[in-house]
């Protein structure tokens, strides 16, 4: 996979991102699997599902390849790489750059569950390794 569509920096709107969720899940797939797994849930129609694969292919996010008659479709961007982009871009947006800042954030309005805390020793770990 490349790095296509965090390198042109093109936002995936939530409409967009529904559509790569599946074929994250699954891939390659034809427009017609993809509205098989989305279609029912948002209430989209085939042409819907091919405007918006139509979009992802324009942003680089989406590669096509014929077979046959059909298209079959794949995503140019893992969703590691995407999340973590879209990661950056919020921290830099919303806290200036600063993760620390959002985690801040996350505990004071008391967003985070007891699970979330629970998960505090596996992020002091990833930190630890960071920094080694």
């Amino acid at each position: 996979m490349t790095k296509r569509a965090n390198a042109i920096g093109e936002r995936i709107s939530d409409a967009e991102h529904a559509v790569m969720e599946a074929l994250w899940d699954k891939s390659p797939l034809t427009a017609a699997e993809v509205c098989e797994r989305v279609c029912e849930e948002r209430d989209w129609s085939m042409p819907t599902v091919k405007t918006l694969l139509s979009r992802l292919v324009t942003k680089g996010a989406v590669e096509t390849a014929a077979e046959g008659r059909r298209f079959l479709y794949t995503p140019t961007i893992a969703r590691a790489e995407y999340a973590g982009g879209e990661s950056r871009r919020l921290v830099d947006r919303l806290f200036g750059g600063r993760p620390a800042s959002l985690f801040a954030q996350l505990a004071e309005s008391e967003a985070l569950t007891d699970a979330d805390l629970a998960d505090l020793a596996e992020i002091e770990r990833l930190l630890k390794e960071l920094r080694s």
